[in-house]
């Protein structure tokens, strides 16, 4: 298993916001998808598996190693890496900046170097063409000197995910990648995903748009109240009455197909 979370559960006073999850990523390449309802613990899920929150109870194991309970930049040194659910960019940077700051922190080159004056002009120059690159790869290369705050809604959302592949994850979760956009910028977001997945990197998804969810993921979990409701290939959820009766409904379904 690429990540697997036993018996995990988070507690925030007296709201039991995740529990008991067995929860699993197999391997590169797969793509998983989170859905459930608001409240459901999907973000909660991101954030203790990221570092951000530490479970209440249960483990977190990645490429084999337990890393419950780690820190966020050791889980980002480790290879997990993630987008928000709201877009958390440095706005007066530029595009290229605001990956560069990733690429520095994870140590694309030893930043001591930089510091102690070794090679620094060629070192700076590597790390810039390595930021672009991230750039092009999600298609923002000619925004590269604009400021993150003056670029379209879906141009921000794609430098977010430029900004996580810096880190070069083995292991990504996007946090509703398609919020806000409309049908082209969910196509496109779409794409990119279908690329990041070929590159050898897992993706876990949380998303609402139903299209999205059964045409990319290889498999979804469901989660309700915390717990986990059901998993399966989309055809097995989309088919699952439980599923239907406590978040697809039967119109999300015929959207869906």
């Amino acid at each position: 298993m690429l990540l697997e979370t036993k018996g995990l559960g988070k507690r925030f006073g007296g709201l039991q916001a995740l529990s008991d999850l067995n929860f699993q990523v197999a391997g590169p390449e797969e793509v998983v998808g989170i859905i459930g309802p608001n409240g459901a613990g999907k973000t909660t899920l991101f954030n203790l598996v990221t570092g951000i929150y530490k479970p209440t109870v249960g483990s977190i194991h990645f490429q084999g190693k337990d890393i419950t309970g780690s820190a966020p930049d050791q889980t980002a040194r480790l290879g997990i890496s993630r987008t928000f659910q709201n877009i958390r960019l440095f706005n007066r940077l530029t595009a290229l900046e605001n990956v560069l700051a990733s690429v520095y922190a994870c140590g694309a080159a030893p930043w001591w170097r930089e510091v102690l004056g070794i090679d620094r002009g060629r070192l700076r120059r590597g790390l810039q063409e390595e930021a672009l690159r991230f750039l092009k790869f999600v298609g923002l290369a000619e925004l590269a000197d604009l400021p993150a705050d003056s670029l379209p809604y879906g141009d921000q959302r794609r430098l977010e995910i430029a900004r996580a592949l810096a880190t070069r994850p083995r292991l990504i979760f996007l946090d509703e990648p398609t919020a806000g956009m409309n049908p082209q910028e969910s196509a496109e977001a779409v794409g990119l995903i279908r690329r990041i997945q070929e590159t050898g990197v897992a993706v876990v998804l949380i998303e609402h748009d139903m299209k999205v969810v059964m045409g990319i993921c290889d498999r979804i979990v469901v989660l309700d109240q915390g717990r986990k409701l059901a998993q399966g290939a989309p055809d097995e959820i989309r088919r699952d009455p439980a599923v239907i009766e406590a978040y697809l409904g039967k119109g999300a379904v015929s959207a869906a197909s």
